[in-house]
């Protein structure tokens, strides 16, 4: 076409050009030499080899292929997590003669490779758990010349030890005094008792109160509280989701002391014991959702009640209420059809505190402690249908609040005294013989319980801490175990809530407590 000219290609000079370049090119590649790995100023390196001397910690930007790594008298103390990252190559290394007193836990983090390692000569007195776990195929192992303190701190160490399949050079304990010099490779495990537990507190309900019962009702779990301070038997329910106590409902009781759940033939019924005004027993209409008065307990009966207890015999319901006055009686109340009615007046005129009913090698008793006179020992008797006197307990002639716990073969009673010291007192098969004595000046609460399979025993005071005392099975005493700062406690609650093992303290001073038990491994 006219108007266009063919576009031309590169002259021959041009081409020429280029070619002389890429030559040249060629030529200046081919003389420069190859990189050097990157290697810390306090290091020394070669391609497979790092020696690194005077330095304070891991020196970073270590070449990536390094094989063996000495870290040797240098001037370490700890070593940190992902101290040698990159160095997934790195088969050995020696960390020999610092004064390294701690690993993290995650220090070997990433060393797939790494066959010998050797710590040896350092000031290592403990291991983090597992440390050496993410090194699969370590084959050697140096822990010799470190001050190893052979605690719950190093069982998991004696337990790795047993089973791995790594090299490891005879380790030797420095402390504590029964273990010193003892190789840490014979250690028997039975010798470390390293799970131990502690009552946190949990919840803080903030009223107070005088006394606490658990119930189970409709698969559901309740507590119920007994608060003059706010005219009420208070209930709350667990919330399993929350894991929590919540507000539930309420029953009317100007001056409650006790309210007592009980769960007859599927109905809920709470007997509200009050100092004045009269007590009462309510039942819960399941179809209005409410409480309503069931029936009056008789005041001529119950003047001034103390404390509740509720219990089956041969199938029938009973409760009995322990009544404080001069002129009261402590009665037995029985359930017949429809209603609650007195059965039997136990103990008149000594002002009775506390109850305490023993069902054991199937003989129920009913103990009863008074402020005036020794505990009385009553035991069903099957002709009458009524408790028959025993007895008494003679050592402790002032106990404020009496309970039992079983340990073993052998049956126990707790007694707690306002003035004097508390008592543990041991069935001899004709009396009681006494074990121990607690200090408790001011007590007017104590409580036995155990949680899973350890047994406590709280005891509370009006001039001190709460003391947790913990069954020793080797001494069959009590030894003491925890402070618990509640104010004037008149009760002591174990409740378990699905996995929280719960005590409950309530106060009448001061808030209800709510701590829960849980398990501590000190090797973790």
């Amino acid at each position: 076409m006219a108007g266009l000219r063919a576009r031309r290609g590169p002259g021959p000079r041009l081409l020429a050009l280029s070619a002389l370049g890429f030559c040249l090119m060629l030529q200046v590649s081919a003389k420069r030499p190859p990189k050097t790995p990157p290697c810390p100023p306090s290091c020394s390196c070669t391609r497979d080899t790092a020696f690194c001397v005077d330095s304070k910690a891991v020196p970073r930007n270590l070449p990536s292929e390094v094989i063996s790594l000495l870290l040797n008298s240098n001037k370490f103390t700890l070593i940190g997590d992902n101290a040698f990252t990159g160095l997934s190559h790195l088969q050995y290394l020696f960390i020999e003669n610092n004064d390294i007193w701690a690993l993290s836990k995650f220090t070997f983090r990433g060393l797939k490779s790494l066959t010998h390692l050797s710590l040896a000569n350092n000031n290592l007195q403990t291991l983090p758990r597992d440390i050496f776990r993410p090194l699969d195929i370590l084959n050697d192992l140096d822990l010799r010349g470190n001050s190893l303190n052979c605690d719950c701190k190093v069982k998991w160490l004696v337990e790795w030890l047993a089973h791995t399949n790594t090299t490891v050079a005879p380790i030797y304990c420095a402390s504590p005094p029964r273990f010193q010099e003892h190789k840490v490779q014979d250690l028997p495990l039975r010798e470390f008792d390293c799970i131990t537990t502690d009552f946190v507190l949990y919840q803080t309900l903030s009223f107070p109160a005088v006394s606490a019962e658990p119930f189970l009702y409709s698969s559901d779990l309740y507590l119920a509280l007994a608060q003059p301070g706010v005219s009420a038997c208070t209930i709350l329910k667990w919330d399993y989701v929350e894991r929590q106590l919540r507000d539930y409902d309420r029953i009317p009781a100007p001056s409650a002391v006790h309210c007592k759940p009980m769960v007859v033939d599927s109905q809920l019924y709470v007997v509200v014991a009050q100092l004045f005004g009269g007590s009462y027993i309510y039942h819960w209409d399941p179809n209005t959702t409410r409480f309503t008065k069931l029936q009056d307990i008789d005041p001529q009966r119950v003047r001034k009640p103390n404390d509740l207890e509720a219990f089956r015999i041969d199938g029938d319901w009973y409760f009995a209420v322990a009544d404080s006055s001069k002129a009261g009686a402590t009665s037995l109340y029985r359930w017949h059809q429809n209603g609650f009615y007195s059965h039997q007046a136990l103990h008149p005129w000594h002002r009775d505190t506390d109850l305490e009913f023993v069902d054991g090698e199937g003989k129920p008793r009913l103990i009863v402690s008074s402020s005036s006179q020794a505990p009385v020992i009553y035991q069903w008797s099957r002709t009458q249908k009524q408790f028959v006197a025993q007895g008494e307990v003679t050592q402790v002639p002032d106990a404020q609040a009496v309970k039992h716990f079983r340990a073993g073969r052998d049956s126990y009673l707790c007694l707690s005294r306002y003035i004097g010291d508390s008592k543990i007192l041991r069935w001899e098969g004709t009396r009681f013989s006494e074990v121990q004595a607690l200090p408790s000046r001011g007590s007017l609460a104590l409580q036995p319980f155990l949680v899973g399979g350890r047994r406590y025993l709280a005891l509370g005071s009006d001039f001190s801490f709460t003391q947790i005392y913990q069954w020793d099975e080797g001494r069959q005493k009590f030894v003491r175990f925890q402070e618990l700062a509640v104010q004037a406690p008149r009760a002591f609650c174990y409740m378990p809530a699905g996995d929280a093992q719960l005590l409950l303290a309530p106060s009448f001073k001061g808030q209800t407590l709510v701590y829960r038990h849980v398990v501590v491994d000190l090797s973790a």
